[in-house]
């Protein structure tokens, strides 16, 4: 028996220096500063949580590969720069001090061309860059907010000590509470840092800095730096310039700013346009190098891994980050009951992420781990399907079941009448939505059947008394019944400006924010907002800080950016 270990061939060694020299990042990014680094990504965190990340990988390439062609030209160094876009109407965009990098789905609905696009985009990295966080006049507040999210620390309101009951927060969970600043760090964090993040703006010098910083990067990575003056121009004719929030107040100085745009474009060289595809990953390798050093905060790792898996999508790397997250959903299903597995989404996952690599490394072996999950999830859901059935033909099925049945075997025979029962049930409690949907679904799944009959007849039924935005919206637009979409039409347009609760603003402007009547949802919005925050200062001063803080989590969580959650948001930094 040769005891002597054997030398690894030449090959081996080779391809073992090549592996870590690649894992090493090259251009010298690293976290400089670990504690605003997690400071900022717990932010981000929020953002994301407010306002969830859109689903368009087209849209998220071109940001990201735009984004990062301007990135390293800048030779920053101090934090890997991430590209997000978040689902928010307000079109915007924001940068996190270390280099979170922000723009609403809003701002993009404008058709951007990539010029233009270059334009806000190297704006946002200039602020960070220049690190104007550290020159801000509101400065304390901003690194005061991030600290407060980091610690789930906020306080807002009176001091008082409160019974000690504790409470449910859906972000955070349960959270036992012996003040009211205890109750409020759960359910008012989130709110803070948006408005504090939209809401705030900077000087007039270092809004000058980063337009002419942004556009000189633009030139430099191959953009026309006219694209922020064009950017201006296309803002100035769709929005006014005196609305509440939005682009206009976080950037100032609008007038001053076209002028001074116009002048540096006719000075600056655009450079040849260069691929950013070995600085994307080196910044992918920055991020994961963060993770394993083990200074992350367990709680933005996925996003962190998220960032990671944008900055560079393809490679092992990158299909490592795709298996664990979709294990992990999977696993998720696979410990519950076997009629309480939800399947549907994990399969869509699993499909979308099957074609996104199938395009981009077709030679992955990837694919085939994720084809052979997908046919052992399949042949599980096949010998569940028997006792659904069973389920179904017994005399009692709950709302949960029916759910998770039509999310399993949406092309069922049974689709029709599940998706019948579930929407009934949906109305019964209340839930006009959900009922609509499923009720639509009826009606689509079986023309001609008995189910499609009740379920139209339902709908017709439902209509006159729907409160729901959403839930009319659907109708509107459902296309089968020209006589049912004009009265869901009817009540929509009397309902938009007269609605009483902010969840149900909130819930429409998100679904529908591009909608002719999502300017009646918002001014109603931000006037129910006005008038609870006066119930607010109301309940404070008579010392019912319990109310007080429903009220404040309310105007936080459905409406942040309205006149009333700003005022909020420097009362609580203040008094924190």
């Amino acid at each position: 028996m040769n005891r002597h270990p054997q030398k690894p061939p030449l090959p081996f060694l080779l391809l073992a220096f090549l592996t870590a020299l690649l894992a090493t990042p090259l251009l010298g990014q690293r976290v400089s500063d670990p504690d605003l680094f997690n400071k900022s990504a717990a932010a981000a965190l929020e953002a994301l949580r407010f306002y969830e990340p859109i689903d368009d990988p087209e849209e998220l390439e071109r940001v990201n590969r735009i984004g990062y062609e301007i990135a390293q030209k800048t030779g920053f160094e101090k934090y890997p720069f991430t590209f997000h876009i978040v689902e928010m109407a307000v079109p915007n965009a924001f940068a996190l001090p270390a280099g979170h990098i922000f723009i609403t789905r809003g701002m993009l609905s404008l058709k951007l061309n990539d010029d233009m696009l270059a334009g806000i985009l190297g704006h946002e990295i200039a602020h960070v860059t220049q690190e104007h966080f550290l020159k801000m006049k509101k400065r304390a507040t901003l690194l005061n907010v991030l600290s407060q999210v980091a610690t789930i620390g906020v306080m807002v309101g009176a001091s008082q000590q409160d019974s000690g009951a504790g409470y449910y927060d859906p972000v955070y969970g349960y959270r036992s509470g012996s003040s009211t600043a205890d109750i409020v760090s759960g359910v008012a964090v989130g709110g803070m840092v948006i408005t504090e993040l939209l809401l705030r703006s900077y000087s007039r010098g270092n809004e000058d800095e980063a337009d002419d910083e942004g556009q000189r990067f633009a030139a430099a990575s191959g953009y026309d730096p006219d694209g922020t003056r064009q950017l201006m121009d296309k803002m100035e004719r769709r929005l006014p310039q005196d609305q509440t929030f939005g682009y206009w107040q976080t950037h100032p100085f609008f007038e001053e700013r076209v002028r001074a745009a116009r002048a540096r474009k006719t000075v600056l060289t655009i450079k040849e346009r260069e691929s950013a595809d070995e600085y994307r990953q080196e910044t992918q390798a920055s991020l994961l190098d963060f993770i394993d050093s083990g200074q992350s905060t367990e709680e933005t790792i996925p996003m962190t891994k998220d960032s990671a898996l944008m900055a560079w999508p393809r490679g092992t790397k990158a299909d490592a980050i795709r298996l664990e997250k979709l294990q992990r959903l999977r696993e998720e299903q696979s410990i519950k009951d076997e009629l309480a597995r939800d399947y549907g989404p994990v399969l869509v996952a699993y499909h979308k992420d099957l074609q996104t690599v199938t395009e981009l490394t077709p030679e992955s072996p990837f694919l085939q781990t994720v084809i052979d999950e997908i046919a052992e999830m399949e042949a599980e859901l096949d010998a569940i399907l028997p006792k659904g059935i069973e389920v179904l033909d017994g005399e009692v099925q709950q709302v949960p079941f029916l759910a998770i049945y039509l999310s399993n075997f949406p092309d069922s025979e049974r689709a029709a009448d599940v998706a019948l029962k579930l929407g009934l049930s949906y109305s019964r409690l209340g839930r006009e939505t959900e009922a609509v949907e499923n009720l639509l679904i009826a009606w689509r799944s079986a023309p001609g059947s008995e189910d499609a009959a009740t379920a139209r007849r339902g709908l017709k039924n439902l209509t006159p008394y729907l409160i729901r935005l959403s839930a009319l919206h659907q109708l509107v637009d459902q296309g089968e019944d020209e006589e049912l979409s004009r009265l869901a039409e009817e009540r929509l347009a009397r309902m938009a400006p007269n609605f009483e609760e902010l969840e149900n603003g909130s819930d429409y402007l998100k679904r529908f924010p591009d909608s002719p009547y999502a300017p009646a949802v918002t001014v109603r919005q931000d006037l129910l907002a006005e008038e609870l925050y006066k119930e607010v200062i109301l309940y404070q001063q008579v010392g019912d800080h319990g109310k007080a803080v429903e009220g404040i989590n309310q105007i936080l969580t459905w409406a942040p950016l309205s006149a009333a959650a700003a005022k909020l948001s420097d009362e609580a930094v203040l008094s924190g």
